[in-house]
């Protein structure tokens, strides 16, 4: 990830926003009067937190991402506006080093092999007599083919060194295979032999959808440790993922929820089910980075922890979130303290529900799925969930017994920012207790640490979540960022097409590429490093391209120019494919902006009371430029 991308998942874009503009939700996006024209009657400012950008369709007709908001609000370059956001989000900027570089390629080899891991395993799950089991197993537990095919999820041989034989003759070395997380070296430091043997494997990738590691279930009983993830390494980091981030986010984003699960299967049935907002972490406690990945989606979060996790034990000892998933056997809990200071940093609605007890949510969606709902709809705040698991099955006319869930549940109440909230959930215990609130003030102490205790060889571990596979069908962002990019890589090959490309463009009627044509801020320096290449008549253009690309994009410059794996286009198939991408991608923003503009235009009628159109002449003229585009694309290239 590089330290663009690392920036972009730490800051919220409605987040920055809101501090210059004063947004207003309107459905999964929020609108608000632009802040780069005079503008007082109709809000044609939008943000998209879904893929984190921003658009006016009014006088400016500009848009971006959080560093061009930056730049054009503070009069920035790009340079400034990356320190400034770095700093903001507590990322280091690294120079652009040699050593650096290397490490970069060294990591997309990593990622490559990961990718054809995932071939390997899913091979052997669906087409070697050895899979059997394992495809008995995953249709024992309610998995459809397609949901198999969609979570990329496979299987590894019972043999030591079945992978390691197959990616050493592919051309890695057992060093690679190492850092990857794929081999195991052996104790004497004698070579290495494969981490995973006989298990159902489970693809885990990053929210962009990067792979990052594995983790495997055992279908032998007698194996231990039930669940394994691959090791820490330069791509797997379990506290900053979550499994099925990937899959769910613009689910959660449409439903303003995410609900939070314990296991691997749980998240994937669900998903079948049409639960997709549903994510686990990685066999950790909830961590600031996961959350502050979530906040980027939604600030309501439901914990739909198992009987057992929610239940009365386990919460005298704190709620437990997640468990080990190494080959650990101490149990990690995640005391209801916790929760309530997440929920105070983000400002969040943190709730927890139970399910029914010796049932895990894949059996309860598989049952019904409305009772599964319901479960959700049940969902109580923290404090409520804790305050009334600590009183059933207690005698609340003991004295002692109300001192005792006074001391548990006082310490959660004086966590939780909001006064007004505070008086309510105060309220709520003295009535339960049958006691006078006067009574529970300063009776709080802080709680006991939560112990670690050993996990039971019966109960479930918490794995980290696979993730669907490259081939699933990718979100709408992710086609446009990629056609950004593809555009990119065809012009830096041959800079000069540019002018052929505008001029392709003005005989449409449309305007000639411009900077604002790339949402993404590293594909908009590029775009203007291509450019001044040819505005420059010190040297061609290739030649300035080579070594003129500041120090913050030289990596992506590097990568972009990289071959091609389908074959390199020339002559004409490379003008061709430049025009038709780059039609494309305007084609996509023209919808897009259709989408939003009559979102917009419906709710200022509905909001003034008229009938009029104020963005009637914004529409006719993305109505035309649609048709324009539209046809164009299917039609053959002709450039006069």
């Amino acid at each position: 990830m590089t330290a663009i991308d690392e920036i972009k998942a730490r800051l919220n874009i409605v987040d920055l926003v809101s501090e210059t503009v004063k947004l207003r939700r309107a459905g999964k996006n929020y609108t608000g009067f632009c802040p780069f024209h005079p503008n007082t009657r109709t809000p044609a400012f939008v943000v998209f937190p879904d893929s984190g950008t921003w658009r006016c369709f009014g006088q400016c007709n500009e848009g971006g991402d959080i560093f061009q908001f930056v730049m054009k609000k503070e009069g920035w370059d790009f340079a400034e506006t990356l320190r400034y956001l770095a700093e903001r989000a507590g990322v280091q900027l690294e120079p652009l080093t040699p050593q650096k570089q290397e490490r970069d390629e060294a990591n997309e080899r990593l990622r490559g092999l990961l990718e054809e891991a995932v071939i390997f395993y899913r091979h052997h799950l669906l087409q070697s007599p050895a899979g059997a089991p394992a495809r008995e197993y995953l249709a024992k537990r309610g998995l459809t083919a397609q949901t198999i095919e969609t979570f990329g999820l496979g299987y590894a041989p019972a043999a030591w060194e079945a992978a390691l034989q197959h990616f050493t003759q592919r051309g890695y070395t057992p060093e690679e295979l190492l850092q990857a997380g794929l081999v195991t070296e052996r104790q004497e430091g004698q070579g290495v032999y494969d981490r995973f043997r006989n298990r159902i494997m489970f693809p885990i990738r990053d929210a962009s959808g990067h792979m990052a590691g594995f983790g495997a279930r055992i279908l032998d009983p007698n194996d231990i440790p039930k669940f394994l993830n691959s090791p820490q390494t330069a791509l797997f980091d379990k506290g900053r993922l979550l499994y099925g981030l990937d899959q769910a986010r613009k689910a959660i984003r449409a439903a303003d929820q995410v609900v939070i699960v314990e296991g691997y299967l749980d998240v994937i049935v669900l998903h079948q089910a049409g639960f997709t907002n549903t994510v686990s972490p990685m066999g950790t406690a909830l961590t600031d980075d996961q959350m502050r990945l979530l906040k980027r989606y939604t600030r309501r979060i439901v914990l739909a922890l198992d009987a057992d996790a929610a239940g009365e034990k386990a919460t005298l000892r704190g709620l437990e979130v997640a468990r080990q998933a190494l080959d650990q056997t101490d149990e990690i809990v995640f005391d209801a303290r916790g929760l309530m200071r997440h929920e105070a940093r983000l400002q969040a609605d943190l709730r927890v529900t139970t399910i029914p007890e010796g049932m895990d949510p894949d059996e309860v969606v598989l049952r019904d799925p409305e009772e599964w709902k319901r479960i959700l709809d049940e969902a109580k705040p923290v404090v409520v969930h804790v305050m009334e698991t600590l009183a059933r099955g207690q005698d609340l006319d003991d004295p002692r017994v109300k001192r005792e869930i006074a001391e548990r549940v006082m310490p959660l109440i004086q966590e939780v920012g909001s006064p007004v909230e505070r008086q309510d959930y105060t309220q709520r215990l003295a009535r339960l207790l049958r006691v006078d609130e006067r009574a529970l003030v300063g009776s709080g102490r802080p709680a006991p640490a939560p112990r670690r205790g050993r996990r039971r060889s019966s109960e479930p571990l918490m794995p980290p979540q696979a993730e669907g596979r490259g081939e699933a069908p990718a979100t709408a962002r992710r086609r446009e960022h990629e056609m950004e990019a593809h555009c990119l890589r065809l012009l830096l090959r041959k800079p000069d097409n540019l002018y052929l490309l505008d001029r392709a463009l003005q005989q449409i009627g449309q305007p000639r590429l411009d900077l604002p044509d790339f949402v993404s801020a590293d594909h908009r320096q590029v775009a203007a490093l291509i450019r001044g290449a040819l505005e420059q008549e010190n040297e061609e253009p290739e030649a300035y391209l080579q070594h003129a690309a500041p120090e913050e994009i030289a990596g992506l410059v590097e990568a972009l120019r990289a071959p091609l794996p389908l074959g390199e286009p020339t002559g004409e198939l490379l003008l061709d494919d430049l025009v038709k991408t780059f039609m494309g991608l305007r084609l996509l923003r023209v919808e897009e902006g259709l989408r939003q503009l009559y979102l917009m235009q419906q709710e200022a009628q509905e909001s003034e009371g008229s009938t009029l159109n104020p963005f009637a002449e914004q529409l006719l003229q993305l109505i035309k430029a649609k048709q324009c585009l539209s046809a164009a694309l299917a039609s053959p290239l002709q450039i006069d």
